[in-house]
């Protein structure tokens, strides 16, 4: 079995039980990913779209830089064991017990159970402009986040179907009256959410020195992007509130059911990544540098909206209803799970259909310190923190320390250590192998979290094709 956030993806169109999405940034960036994500002082060219687009303005960087197909992704869990999660991954055929689901509903128990993220720059250029007018990058980033938490009994839900433990009160599975009346649905799944987010996105940054003395420098930058929307599944029962919406591309294969002859929506069929949102989202920077190493930086990304206009469906609160659902009988959690909540299907709750649903994008407010002593060796804080609660943001702040060190002519090593955003403390590790215009390079997240049994942790980046010519090496 080979699980997909496609999967993952599917189950958030058609739920009855929701999970969450919030990722790390900077996966399809190989170098700040082995520096565990620190990258706001580090970030240069291409690189600072979408991190600080004042960066451009530095000059001394390469005159001209382009690479295509530098990618990334990770896949995590702050509850489930790295048994399970191997189970998950590569055991899909294999029949469980009750014991196995007994073990299930605990790892999927959890604020964190699972963060599955892909992101990738298809084609990254910039270019240093003469005469001190600053820098221009261009990108195309297509990225891919999602996030599960559940609490206990959305987890019993998922695995037992209408056989869980926590059903059996209000719709016995043998059928007959319950013995309490259904809850609403914001009260039986408090604390658990799905918010996924598949974009793709077109980006233009700029950047320029406005002051530039001996012992301090100060430039500013802006960035827009335009985005099509792929996919979005945007669910939370918190504090007696429901909020619940998707809308999801044809790729996902979602069957609506009824709800696809309703004069309200808008049904998006034909080619599998034919876009069912777009949006504008908008960057800006500050970065100074302070005497001859000490550099700051500051910026606020992805402000602005996405608006949703295929294949939206929609929900409020409301009472908790039977599902038809009888569990998982293997590992293959995912498939049987698309299986058994596509929206024809009866679930613990309702969609209604919509014309179009807009949304916030996921906005942060980005801080780093750093060092830079020459080539050789740069050092660096980064802060970061969700500015809302929106489909694709982090869970919570996130901090790092990292840095790149380059022992050799040819070689780069980054790492540091960070924090925060969904994740447990993790240490990173990156190898660059650099050549006056060309760069390889690999790195992870969290080298520790491939052998961790508790909080597992499984990230790659990877770049092949980064070219830079002209400017300081």
């Amino acid at each position: 079995m080979k699980v997909s956030a496609v999967s993952i993806s599917l189950l958030a169109a058609g739920l009855a039980l929701p999970l969450a999405a919030r990722a790390q940034n900077e996966l399809s960036n190989f170098s700040a990913t082995g520096r565990g994500g620190v990258v706001n002082t580090f970030a240069q060219d291409y690189q600072a779209i979408g991190v600080n687009p004042a960066n451009l303005g530095r000059p001394g960087e390469a005159v001209v830089a382009l690479t295509v197909g530098e990618a990334g992704a990770g896949l995590a869990s702050r509850s489930l064991s790295k048994t399970l999660l191997k189970h998950i991954i590569f055991d899909g055929n294999q029949p469980i017990g009750p014991a196995e689901k007994a073990q299930l509903v605990a790892g999927f128990e959890g604020e964190n159970a699972l963060n599955i993220n892909f992101d990738a720059t298809t084609l990254g250029v910039s270019i240093t402009l003469p005469s001190g007018l600053g820098g221009v990058a261009f990108s195309n980033r297509v990225r891919l986040n999602t996030h599960v938490a559940l609490n206990h009994n959305a987890a019993d839900v998922l695995v037992n179907g209408q056989y869980a433990a926590s059903l059996q009160p209000y719709y016995p599975s043998g059928g007959g009256a319950g013995t309490l009346p259904p809850p609403l649905v914001s009260n039986f799944l408090d604390g658990t959410s799905i918010q996924l987010a598949f974009t793709s996105e077109y980006n233009i940054a700029y950047g320029v020195r406005v002051i530039d003395q001996p012992m301090f420098k100060a430039s500013v930058g802006a960035g827009y992007r335009y985005i099509q929307g792929l996919g979005v599944a945007d669910v939370r029962a918190s504090s007696g509130n429901l909020s619940a919406y998707s809308a999801l591309s044809p790729l996902f294969s979602i069957d609506y059911g009824a709800l696809a002859s309703s004069p309200q929506f808008n049904a998006k069929t034909g080619s599998a990544l034919q876009p069912v949102g777009h949006g504008n989202g908008y960057d800006g920077g500050l970065a100074f540098e302070i005497g001859k190493v000490v550099r700051v930086g500051a910026s606020v990304t992805e402000l602005g909206t996405m608006t949703w206009t295929g294949n939206v469906v929609t929900a409020s609160d409301q009472k908790l209803q039977a599902t038809s659902s009888t569990g998982i009988q293997s590992y293959d959690v995912f498939k049987e799970l698309v299986d058994q909540f596509n929206t024809d299907q009866t679930n613990l709750f309702s969609y209604q259909a919509a014309q179009e649903r807009t949304a916030d994008l996921p906005a942060k407010l980005r801080l780093g310190v750093g060092v830079r002593i020459s080539s050789i060796f740069e050092a660096g804080i980064d802060y970061t923190a969700p500015l809302n609660k929106v489909a694709g943001n982090l869970t919570a702040p996130f901090i790092g320390l990292g840095f790149d060190a380059k022992p050799l002519g040819w070689l780069r090593v980054s790492s540091g250590v960070s924090g925060g955003a969904g994740y447990g403390a993790s240490l990173p590790l990156g190898l660059t192998f650099v050549s006056s215009v060309w760069d390889i390079g690999v790195s992870s997240r969290d080298v520790l979290g491939y052998i961790s049994e508790k909080n597992p942790y499984y990230s790659a980046a990877f770049g092949f094709l980064r070219f830079k010519i002209g400017g300081e090496k």
